[in-house]
C-alpha cells in the first residue's frame, strides 16, 4: 500500500471577497507540478460562496462535473434547459461533453453556501451533455458509506461515464468500515469533511485527504462524533 496526504493547510488558497475557494489540485491561478490530478481525479475544490454571489455562464467540455453542498443552497441554470436548487443532502452531476454553458450561484442572499466542485476525467469524449441530482440521507444510514455516484444507470444513486465510484458516510466515534475496492489497480482518494478520522496508518483532520494505491481494500475509522467523509475510487494512469 502507498500513500500520499494532501493536508488541508498544503491547498491552494485564494478568497476573492465573494469566493473563498480551496484548490487540492492545480486550478486557476495555482499551480503544483507535483499536484495536477489523482488519476482520473482533476479537480476538488472546496468552495464558499457569499450571499447573492456566484459563478456567472460559464463553458465545460469532457468532463464529469459533481457537485456536493455542505450547507446553504446552490442555483443552478445550464444551457441545456435545467434550471434548479441543490441543497446540502443532496448531489448534481452533469456530463459535459460535447460542450455546455452553466452558472452557479448562491440561492440565498444572506447566507453563505459551502461545497465541493468535483471534477472526473471521462472515458468518452464527446458524449451528449446530460444533468442529474438526487436527495441522500446519510445521517439516516449512519456509520457506512453511502454511494452516490457510480459508473452504472442503474446502480444506486448517480452516474457518470468513468469507472469511478462515489461514497459520503455520516460516522459515530469510533466507528470502523471497510472499502474493498471493485477495479483492480484503482486508488482511492478519500477527504475528511468533519472530524477526525484514521487512515492507512494516518491521522487526518477537517478537510484532510489521503490518496491511497496499491491495495485491495481500505479500513477507516472515526476519532469524533458527527465525522464525515468523502472516499472516491477512482481508475489511475500515468501522465505521458
Amino acid at each position: 500500500m502507498k500513500t500520499e496526504l494532501f493536508r488541508a493547510g498544503t491547498r491552494g488558497h485564494k478568497n476573492h471577497g465573494w469566493l473563498d475557494t480551496h484548490h487540492t489540485f492545480s486550478f486557476a491561478n495555482y499551480y503544483d507540478p507535483n499536484r495536477i490530478h489523482f488519476g482520473a481525479l482533476r479537480v476538488v475544490n472546496d468552495d464558499i460562496v457569499v450571499g447573492g454571489e456566484g459563478f456567472g455562464t460559464h463553458p465545460h467540455d469532457n468532463m464529469e462535473i459533481i457537485s456536493i453542498p455542505l450547507y446553504g443552497a446552490l442555483q443552478h441554470a445550464d444551457s441545456m434547459g435545467n434550471g434548479s436548487i441543490i441543497k446540502a443532502g443532496e448531489v448534481q452531476v452533469m456530463s459535459a461533453g460535447t460542450g455546455i454553458t452553466h452558472s452557479e450561484f448562491n440561492a440565498n442572499d444572506d447566507e453563505d453556501v459551502n461545497f465541493f466542485q468535483i471534477w472526473v476525467i471521462p472515458n468518452k469524449r464527446n458524449v451528449k451533455p446530460r444533468y442529474d441530482q438526487q436527495k441522500f440521507d446519510f445521517f439516516a444510514a449512519k456509520n457506512q458509506l453511502v454511494q452516490i455516484v457510480s459508473p452504472d444507470p442503474e446502480d444506486e444513486g448517480l452516474w457518470v461515464h468513468q469507472d469511478t465510484w462515489f461514497y459520503i458516510g455520516w460516522f459515530d466515534k469510533e466507528q470502523t468500515v471497510e472499502y474493498k475496492l471493485k477495479n483492480p489497480g484503482s486508488g482511492i482518494f478519500a477527504m475528511v469533511i468533519e472530524g477526525e478520522f484514521s487512515i492507512a496508518g494516518h491521522k487526518l483532520s477537517r478537510r484532510d485527504a489521503i490518496g491511497i494505491t496499491e491495495t485491495e481494500s481500505v479500513t477507516f475509522k472515526s476519532e469524533s462524533e458527527d465525522a464525515r467523509l468523502l472516499v472516491i475510487e477512482i481508475p489511475l494512469y500515468k501522465d505521458e
